[in-house]
This record gives C-alpha cells, structure tokens and sequence, in this order.
C-alpha cells in the first residue's frame, strides 16, 4: 500500500487540506528553461559547500553513526570556491535563477562570505541578479551575519526544531542552546538579511508540542516559518512512517488558535504550501513531501560538496562534475554534461513512495545540502 493511502489526514485537518502543486500554476514566471523528461525547467541549484557539521540531528546525522571517528571528505575532494563560482555560472546560463548554499552546515566552511561575494555576481539570462540565499542552523550566525550580508547574501533559513532547550538539545544531538540561534537570527535581522525563514523538521514522539509554541513566536517575531514532515532521506535515521506528523495535523493545530486560510503559491516549484493567518498578520507554511509529494513540478538540483550533481534529494547515485572539470572541460562541455542528466531526469520518488522505493539505495541527506 502506498504511503499516501496510509497517513489519512485527521478529520479536524480536512479543511485545510495541503494542495498538490501542478505544472499549470498560474505563479509560474513564464521565462523559459532547460526541461527534464517531465518538462520541468531547471531553475534552482543547492550547493553543499561541505559535508560537516556540528550538530547531530537524528533526523540527518544521528550521533551513534556519525561519531567522533567518522570520515568526512578529505579537504582535496571538497570543491573549491573558485570551482564552486564557475559550476554555479555554467547552471545560471542553463536557467538557473535561484542558489542556495547548504551543507553540512555551511557557516562551519571557513571564509564563506568570500564565495557569497562570487555568487552574488552572478546574473541571469534576463541581466537579473540570481536570488541568492543560504540555509543554517544558526549556530555561527551571530558572528557571520555582518559579514554574510556584506558579501551579497540576500536573505537566509534558519533550522529550528523547537524554542524549549531540554527538546531543542535532543533535536540537534549536542545540547547547543535555544538562545544562541535566536541571538543569531536577531543578528540576521540586524544585518539587513530579509526575509528570515524558519524551517522546522517535526518528528512524533519528540517535537510535535513544539509547533505551536514555534507558530506563535514566528507570528509574534513577523518570521515566516516552515514545517516540514519528517522525510526518508538516507537509511541512517531510522525512518518510520509512524513518526511522520501529517502537515493536515500540524495545520490543525495552528488553524485551531491562530485561523489560516490558503494562499497562493509564489512561484511555480515553491515547496511549501503556503497559508495566511486571518488576521492578515503574516504566513506559515508546511512542506508535505511524504503525505503531498510535489515531484511534478520540482525544479531543484544539487550540487554536493565533492562536485556531484544529484537530480532528486532521494537520489540513488550522481554524476561526477568535479573530475571533468579539474581535467580540463571547458565550460560548454560542463554544460553539455550537466544539460544530458537534466534532460533525462524523470525523478519522482516521492510520488512513488512504497516499501519498495523507501528500501532503495540513497545518498544521506548531510552529503546532499538537504
């Protein structure tokens, strides 16, 4: 039986059902661009710029796998900013409009603001600048935020699982404290970065009482917050269908206190399905890729640490972009390279999503930038 057929919505969530976003939406931008198999364009890149970080979520990196002894990439596998900037030019001039810098955790690369400064250059087909932005845990924030913002970041997403330390420390698997994110998104604020998201991986049995304490300091904050369910990335986090909280739950929840009502997506390939609270006082989303898988208009690849470009988060295997290159590929060839997986991309795990396809060989999440 199929995921979906197996986490019903609960019946106080039914009116604030999670739409499935079609290739017809009325946000598209309308400019044109490389298309897959499916006639999906290629319009965002994820870059890992390492695959280290210093926390130890269950949910990507639980401690009892990822310990003190675990090999991470060597420094000479890890691409370099300048191959980064020149792989990252090659996608904007194949229709990529949208970057974003991941990990690992990305502040714990030394010198970021020095690629920031690079991407940021960059602009599109249209002589537009790329939207450029990064995803943290928030942990380095407080002293790169300055420095981020001065480079050229536009704006950033910040993860936080939870405002109580006691859930907050078992989240991030190494007890680093609540106030120190929120120093550091209050220091995201002061540098200009806007706007500031909020992503929140919510996993039963350990931070669903934290949702709307979250909603309510979001709304209070003007943060625009996402919850995302928990997903089947890798094989290391012991992935259940049980500990999945449906987003129709989590919008129950909120809906119940502070009323929602839908919104419309912003652009064709926006994840979150998107909601208004009533009052006209701000937003909140949630990511369903479990219960509403969104392949069908997926616009995303990535790029991970060691120079493989990956066409799906559940991805089996990627294509070598680093070895061309450091043997001297000339930038059309790296495009014709990256154009042929592209074009043959037929992604679409999470539509299909079974016993079978969850026991399927994947790469882990903190190798990929999430």
């Amino acid at each position: 039986m199929d995921v979906h057929e197996r986490v019903p919505p609960s019946p106080a969530a039914r009116s604030l059902e999670v739409p499935r976003l079609r290739a017809t939406s009325s946000a598209f931008d309308g400019r044109p661009g490389l298309p897959d198999a499916r006639g999906r364009a290629l319009r965002d890149l994820r870059i890992s710029v390492t695959d280290r970080c210093n926390f130890r979520c269950p949910y990507c990196m639980p401690a009892e796998v990822f310990g003190r002894d675990f090999a991470f990439l060597p420094k000479g596998e890890v691409l370099s900013f300048e191959e980064i900037a020149r792989l990252a030019a090659i996608f904007v001039d194949l229709g990529v409009h949208k970057l974003r810098i991941t990990g690992g955790e990305p502040l714990t690369r030394r010198d970021l603001p020095v690629l920031v400064r690079y991407l940021a250059d960059l602009r599109t087909a249209d002589d537009q600048p790329v939207d450029l932005t990064l995803t943290t845990n928030g942990s380095a924030l407080g002293a790169l935020a300055g420095p981020l913002a001065e480079a050229g970041l536009a704006r950033i997403t910040v993860s936080l699982d939870s405002l109580d330390d006691a859930v907050f420390g078992r989240m991030n698997g190494v007890d680093f404290p609540v106030a120190r994110v929120l120093d550091g998104i209050a220091a995201a604020r002061s540098a200009g970065l806007s706007p500031i998201k909020i992503n929140t991986v919510v996993r039963r049995g350990m931070n669903e009482d934290a949702v709307l304490p979250l909603a309510r300091w979001a709304h209070d904050e003007g943060l625009i917050l996402r919850f995302i369910e928990y997903m089947d990335v890798g094989h290391t986090n012991g992935w259940r269908l049980d500990d999945v909280v449906p987003a129709t739950e989590i919008l129950a929840m909120i809906d119940a206190e502070m009323p929602l009502e839908p919104a419309e997506p912003g652009y064709r390939g926006e994840v979150a399905g998107r909601y208004r609270y009533r009052d006209a006082s701000g937003e909140v989303g949630v990511i369903a890729s479990v219960t509403r898988p969104f392949c069908g208009d997926c616009t995303r690849a990535r790029l991970s640490a060691d120079g493989s470009l990956y066409t799906c988060l559940f991805a089996v295997a990627g294509t070598d972009l680093r070895g061309p290159m450091r043997a001297g590929a000339t930038d059309d060839e790296l495009a014709d390279l990256v154009a042929g997986v592209w074009g043959v991309r037929s992604d679409r795990y999470s539509e299909l999503r079974s016993a079978a396809t969850v026991a399927l060989p994947k790469v882990e999440m903190h190798s990929l930038g999430g």
